[in-house]
């Protein structure tokens, strides 16, 4: 729009790759990105405007940069910052940055009818609720390009079987998720090819991504949702019911090009009755690591700093005495030199504390693997369908003393190809 070629008056910044000149003038970056760059320039002084967007997501690093604007706009006064997002609590962020101004914009799109379709009986799996709700919209159009929000790959999966199942005509149904082939990927997003698509994708399609020339929503209604679990101190990656927010975005996906329909899979009730927001991720993550960040970044203490919603002290406290069991954290809470080096890691502080002391004991080798194996999803696959023959296949890497020998029984197969 503005005449210029990339990188010139307008460029973008993401993680090794940098496209902006002394001439740029508009930045596009990451939130990650901005938040390293006030460790060189504590006052964002090569900045007059700043805009946080997406910010109903809650996400670490969104809540660290809030915080870190809050107290900045009191050293500069002449900074301008614009928080953004289609579906957040404006009041609350307004409250927050001391009564600014909330600006509604109201964006040019079509109507969208809604329409529940929840289960028939408890025993109603997904995937047969999503075939109903595809046959119900088919029946109406079939035409119209489909988004379907699922919680999982795994789900994924089993739908698309389900779906190609069902031999639609003139259909391609085409599954989104992180793990995904790049090629594969980009497939969604070719348009005005002569079959319909239906796109079955994670909460990815919720904002990170726009698919284009979307007409109907199909929503289940479920994300997985990353949890800390103080009982069995793990991270957990559940199946929740989503937001009226989350809803809303999802519903926002269609309307655009034409008038459009939202297919949600459960009842007007359970939508009314599901929490207006979702839960930001500082509340239902463990502080070890948001703690040691902070120390790393030289922001406030985490007790002091603002946070738009501040954490429990219980969780406080948690996170604390994990960083003083891996050494991380001295007595008066200063950074040690094993701090520092945890720091740089991009993991829980507990992994990356077990592949330091691999290295000091000549074993990084199998313990990068070890750690590798629980910084991901599960990589066997099993598939509806063949459940059995793959538990078969599995057999052979399965080691009865330690789960841990198992991923590394699968590496070394791997490995030899």
């Amino acid at each position: 729009e503005m005449g210029t070629s990339l990188g010139d008056r307008v460029g973008y910044q993401v993680r090794f790759v940098e496209k902006v000149r002394d001439e740029t003038v508009i930045k596009f970056m990451t939130d990650g990105i901005l938040l390293a760059e006030t460790q060189r320039d504590r006052d964002l002084r090569q900045y007059d405007t700043l805009i946080i967007d997406e910010a109903h997501e809650r996400s670490l690093n969104i809540d660290f940069l809030l915080g870190y604007l809050k107290n900045l706009l009191e050293r500069r006064k002449d900074l301008r910052v614009v928080v953004s997002s289609a579906t957040m609590d404006a009041g609350m962020f307004s409250e927050y940055f001391d009564g600014a101004p909330v600006v509604n914009v109201e964006g040019r799109t079509f109507p969208v009818e809604d329409h529940y379709l929840p289960p028939l009986a408890d025993g109603d799996d997904l995937s047969r609720r999503v075939v109903r709700a595809v046959e119900w919209v088919t029946d109406m159009d079939s035409r119209g390009d489909l988004l379907i929000f699922m919680p999982g790959e795994r789900e994924i999966r089993e739908c698309v079987d389900a779906l190609e199942g069902r031999d639609l005509p003139a259909t391609e149904i085409l599954p989104l998720f992180a793990r995904l082939g790049l090629d594969a990927q980009e497939r969604v997003f070719n348009t005005g090819g002569p079959n319909r698509r239906v796109v079955l994708a994670t909460n990815v399609a919720e904002t990170s991504v726009t698919i284009p020339g979307i007409v109907y929503v199909i929503d289940s209604g479920l994300a997985r949702v990353s949890r800390w679990n103080p009982t069995r101190q793990i991270q957990r990656l559940q199946i929740e019911q989503i937001s009226q927010a989350s809803a809303r975005q999802r519903r926002g996906r269609c309307g655009r090009v034409s008038d459009g329909v939202c297919v949600r899979l459960y009842s007007e009730e359970v939508h009314e009755a599901s929490e207006e927001y979702t839960d930001p991720e500082i509340r239902r993550s463990s502080l070890a690591g948001v703690i040691l960040r902070m120390k790393s970044l030289k922001l406030p203490d985490v007790r002091e700093f603002p946070f738009l919603s501040p954490p429990s002290a219980k969780a406080i406290s948690e996170g604390h005495r994990t960083l003083e069991e891996v050494e991380a954290m001295a007595e008066d809470g200063s950074l040690t030199d094993m701090g520092y080096k945890l720091a740089r890691l991009p993991l829980d502080p507990r992994l990356g504390r077990m592949l330091i002391e691999a290295s000091r004991r000549k074993v990084l080798d199998s313990v990068l693997v070890m750690v590798g194996g629980m910084s991901v999803m599960d990589v066997r696959e099993r598939p509806q369908e063949k459940q059995t023959e793959a538990d078969n296949a599995h057999k052979k890497f399965n080691d009865a003393q330690s789960d841990f020998l198992t991923l590394l029984h699968i590496w070394s197969a791997v490995s030899t190809f």
